[in-house]
C-alpha cells in the first residue's frame, strides 16, 4: 500500500490528479491517501516528482517494532492486572499464537491470490 512521506511532499497535487479513484486529497498542503478507496494501482508512485509516495515495504521494520511494543505492553498489563511473571509468559505465548495466526492468514491469502493469478493467466 502506498503512503506519503510527509517531509518529502511539496504539495504539488500531481498524485491527486493522477489517482484514478480519487483516493488522494490534499490536507494542509500535504497529500493524504484514503486507504479504503485506494486500489493499489501504483499510479501515484509514478506521478510524484519528489518520490514522496512511498511503498509500504519500507515500513516493515516500523510495523515489526509496533507489534513487539504492543506485545510488551500487553505482557506488562497482564502482570499488573493478573499478577506475577507467570502471567507475562502466558501473555507472550498468546501473542505468539496471535501472530502465528496472522502469518497463516497471510500465507493462505497469498496461496489463493496466486491461484487467482494462474486462473487469469490461463484465460
Amino acid at each position: 500500500m502506498p503512503w506519503i512521506k510527509v517531509e518529502d511532499c511539496i504539495g504539488c497535487g500531481d498524485c491527486v490528479e493522477a489517482c484514478p479513484v480519487d483516493a488522494i486529497a490534499m490536507a494542509d498542503v500535504v497529500a493524504v491517501i484514503d486507504m479504503r478507496d485506494c486500489i493499489r494501482c501504483g499510479t501515484c508512485h509514478d506521478a510524484c516528482p519528489q518520490g514522496a509516495v512511498r511503498h509500504d515495504g519500507e515500513k516493515i521494520p516500523e510495523e515489526v517494532d509496533a507489534n513487539v511494543n504492543r506485545a510488551v505492553w500487553c505482557m506488562d498489563a497482564c502482570v499488573r492486572h493478573l499478577g506475577g511473571e507467570i502471567e507475562r509468559k502466558k501473555c507472550l505465548e498468546r501473542m505468539i499464537k496471535h501472530f502465528t495466526k496472522e502469518k497463516t492468514v497471510a500465507e493462505k491469502t497469498l496461496e489463493r491470490l496466486q491461484t487467482l493469478s494462474k486462473e487469469i493467466e490461463s484465460t
